[in-house]
């Protein structure tokens, strides 16, 4: 296995790399600060004499440094709860708060969009209410976000006003705190807009976008330093960009979520809509028959390190949400479609070759039921369907991934979005906002934060905020906060 390394040379002339080695399947991490005359007298008391000097200038690709400082640094393992990057640790125990990046209302409250902490402990006195908000002042299409490798700030993204919001969770992990904000990410970025998620990466975040400045549907994958300095922009390939390689004829040049698949060197991506699209309310949309051809139909095996397309995918209708497996020789990723309702797996064959398969039906598609989000569980065998139409959570039993079952379905309200669940899979939560111009109107708006407890048959309720009625807004992400991450 090849292990990934990130050095990033700073302004004093010192070198900050960052490796992840794969020892016996468990992910390990750690990073060095130095100038590259210490680091290579580091080496030197450590290494044998033909690596007494620091490597050449690709770093990243260097297994041999990578292997030498796994082999000589005691680290903790580092991975995370069941959807979240592989480069940051997790929360094994009972999560104490979940944070959710709402989008504001006008006339609702302070009308801002906001990060709201609610109280997960169950002995608290405050359990399962809403402990602090941070604002942000202004409302930009609040959409997903992710912590930062060492998980010490939450990135949070505006769809519409291409902003990205920075929380210090680490310092007062029950109450966050805004400390940056990128606000020039468009012009940084070469005309990237719609910065969708924040995944980790080794002292590092990729931002997977949705659009770009002229409002369709090309879009790029883009990465900052963990200190908010853009490094990089990697536009997605069109059909004629990627005819050399195989599926290229499908390239659309759509972008969703990006998900990296360490021990494989491999990252997968998925493919959604422009702006043109996602900032139109949905009837209008859905009554565009133009407008319904400019959706994402692919997904893209990378290489990684070298951040590289190697093959595209024809999945049709639009897949969303990406979430590999856990397990130590499971090479494979389930996605859900939301035009066309199926679940969608993507593995690794006998021959080493990457693959995409619709494995299931998720309720009728012929109703359009919208699966808009999916989460499994850490031992793989279980996966959670959430379909917006129709306010359904459906449960599968994935132990078979090539033959997923239904084994369960509830109701959780009229519409429905996000869905999120601890790692050992006892506790389930849910949000119900999809976007604010494709939200349902009138009573079927319901804008809510509902937790139950799973005991592998059937959903109990914990407790719900209703977020309308608390005057928060429109719940959309949601991801888990623990103080033993920070403590001495």
């Amino acid at each position: 296995m090849t292990s990934p390394i990130d050095a990033r040379r700073r302004k004093d002339g010192s070198l900050d790399i960052s490796f992840y080695a794969d020892q016996a399947h468990s992910l390990r991490r750690a990073s060095i600060r130095a100038t590259p005359r210490a680091i290579g007298r580091f080496l030197g008391r450590l290494a044998t004499p033909v690596l007494r000097r620091l490597p050449g200038p690709d770093l990243r690709t260097s297994s041999t440094l990578a292997a030498l400082l796994a082999a000589t640094v005691a680290l903790p393992a580092a991975a995370d709860e069941t959807c979240l990057s592989p480069y940051m640790p997790k929360i094994t125990g009972h999560e104490d708060y979940v944070y959710v990046w709402t989008l504001g209302v006008e006339g609702l409250g302070d009308g801002s969009d906001k990060l709201v902490t609610v109280d997960a402990r169950d002995n608290s006195p405050t359990s399962g209410k809403v402990i602090d908000v941070d604002p942000v002042g202004s409302r930009n299409e609040a959409h997903h976000g992710g912590f930062t490798d060492d998980r010490r700030q939450f990135w949070a993204t505006g769809l519409d006003s291409n902003t990205i919001f920075v929380f210090d969770v680490a310092s007062d992990p029950a109450n966050p705190k805004l400390v940056k904000t990128i606000a020039d990410f468009a012009e940084k970025t070469g005309g990237v807009v719609g910065p969708h998620g924040a995944y980790a990466l080794p002292g590092r975040m990729m931002i997977p976008a949705l659009s770009n400045k002229d409002g369709t549907g090309r879009t790029a994958l883009v990465e900052f330093s963990n200190e908010g300095e853009f490094i990089a922009t990697h536009w997605l390939p069109t059909a004629k960009e990627a005819k050399d390689i195989p599926g290229g004829e499908f390239a659309d040049g759509y972008g969703y979520d990006a998900r990296v698949l360490p021990r494989k060197n491999v990252m997968l991506t998925s493919s959604f809509a422009g702006r043109e699209n996602y900032m139109r309310p949905f009837g209008e949309v859905a009554g565009d028959a133009e407008a319904m051809k400019k959706f994402g139909n692919s997904m893209i095996i990378w290489d990684f390190h070298a951040r590289t397309p190697k093959k595209v995918f024809q999945v049709p209708g639009v897949p969303l949400e990406i979430r590999w497996a856990q397990g130590k020789d499971h090479a494979y990723a389930f996605t859900s479609t939301a035009l066309t309702s199926k679940l969608w797996l993507v593995h690794e064959d006998e021959k080493g070759e990457w693959q995409a398969k619709a494995v299931a039906d998720i309720g009728d598609p012929a109703k359009l039921p919208i699966p808009v989000d999916i989460s499994l569980s850490a031992d793989d065998k279980t996966l959670f369907a959430d379909t917006f139409m129709d306010g359904m959570t459906r449960v599968f039993d994935v132990s078979d991934p090539h033959h997923p079952r239904q084994i369960y379905e509830k109701k959780i309200g009229e519409q429905l979005n996000m869905v999120s669940q601890s790692w050992d899979g006892e506790r389930i939560y849910y949000t119900s906002s999809l976007l604010a111009n494709w939200d349902k109107a009138g009573d079927a708006n319901e804008q809510f934060l509902k937790a139950y407890a799973w005991n592998g048959k059937e959903l109990t309720p914990r407790f719900e905020i209703d977020f309308t009625g608390e005057k928060l807004g429109r719940p959309h992400m949601m991801a888990f906060g623990a103080a033993s991450l920070y403590a001495k």
